[in-house]
């Protein structure tokens, strides 16, 4: 997500260490102590302005999120929701996404969120997509023993190509929502994208592949 530049972001997330972790690596396997409880922990890789880490924030006190994003301006602007109603249940990182070993130990975590994620469509560029191999690899050895994706997108080839990407990998498409906002879906929360999309009538793609038990293999 591209915004314009904000001249005092970094300040501000270096104003707020108790929201915007400013060494996420020291934490590394103690997340549920600086959370201050032993509740499940979720994050969502890209969370853009915040829409969506908030809201699931509110909506679901008993989980810990943590919202990841790599621009200091688009992570200001998620910190100013935070700010507006506090969340004891919510952190932010200002770090890149595709390091998460760094910053989480194995098994550390519950669940991912790719909500909206660079399609990168030419082929040249399919290493970069967050539904490749390489990456479905970071995240399997972050989550808990059959921990899970949720994926949302309106690009249909970028779900495609990812619903292959699971399926290749070993994982189980659990379930499967080709027009989400015409379904029984219940307590979906909007990314800025989505509302953004979804007003202009564009399909929204979701699913939520697990991984196979790896203690198991």
């Amino acid at each position: 997500m591209r915004v314009r530049n904000r001249p005092n972001a970094a300040e501000m997330l270096a104003a707020h260490p108790e929201i915007v972790i400013s060494e996420p690596s020291k934490w590394r396997g103690h997340w549920q102590e600086l959370f201050g409880n032993d509740h499940p922990i979720h994050i969502e890789i890209g969370m853009g302005k915040g829409q969506f880490i908030t809201g699931m924030a509110k909506a679901h006190p008993e989980i810990n999120y943590i919202g990841i994003e790599m621009q200091v301006s688009v992570v200001s602007i998620a910190l100013d929701k935070v700010l507006a109603e506090p969340l004891p249940n919510l952190r932010l990182l200002h770090v890149d996404g595709s390091a998460l070993t760094d910053y989480f130990a194995e098994s550390e975590i519950d669940q991912i969120y790719l909500n909206f994620s660079d399609p990168w469509p030419k082929k040249k560029h399919e290493k970069r997509r967050l539904t490749y191999h390489t990456f479905l690899a970071v995240d399997e050895q972050i989550l808990r023993p059959n921990g899970e994706i949720h994926f949302k997108t309106d690009n249909q080839g970028l779900f495609e190509y990812s619903l292959a990407s699971f399926s290749q990998y070993g994982m189980c498409l659990k379930k499967v929502w080709l027009d989400l906002h015409q379904s029984d879906y219940e307590g979906n929360i909007m990314t800025e994208y989505e509302e953004k999309f979804s007003s202009k009538g564009q399909r929204i793609y979701r699913v939520e592949a697990q991984f196979p038990d790896k203690t198991k293999k």
